[in-house]
């Protein structure tokens, strides 16, 4: 069970990621990375953040790419979050794949309606 304190970090680093992520794909044209979820430790060392990327077909290069580059990511959002938080926690990134898992069962769904 996630705790008032984690729940409210995690959406303060979600919204500032998602600001990050905002500014640095303006640079690259024909992607988008959104953070899609955040979760933080107890101990609210770590931070598991979930991004989905558009298109998907290069998601698990970017987010390769996106780990590889945690400690500049994670220096920017500290200064971003110097004043709520004491410690910034460490970054790790995933693919958030469930838009993806969706559309499938969409798919799915509508052949066996068309078979029927």
């Amino acid at each position: 069970m996630e705790s008032t304190r984690q729940a409210k970090i995690a959406r303060l680093l979600q919204k500032e990621l998602s600001e990050i992520f905002r500014v640095q794909t303006a640079k690259t044209h024909g992607t988008i990375v959104s953070v899609s979820n955040v979760r933080v430790s107890p101990d609210l060392s770590i931070a598991r953040a979930y991004l989905s990327v558009f298109p998907s077909t290069n998601a698990q290069a970017m987010v390769d790419s996106i780990n590889r580059s945690a400690r500049s990511i994670r220096y920017e959002l500290a200064k971003r979050v110097r004043y709520q938080l004491r410690k910034t926690p460490e970054l790790a990134f995933y693919v958030d794949d469930s838009l993806d898992y969706i559309e499938n069962i969409d798919n799915l769904l509508a052949s066996d309606h068309k078979e029927s």
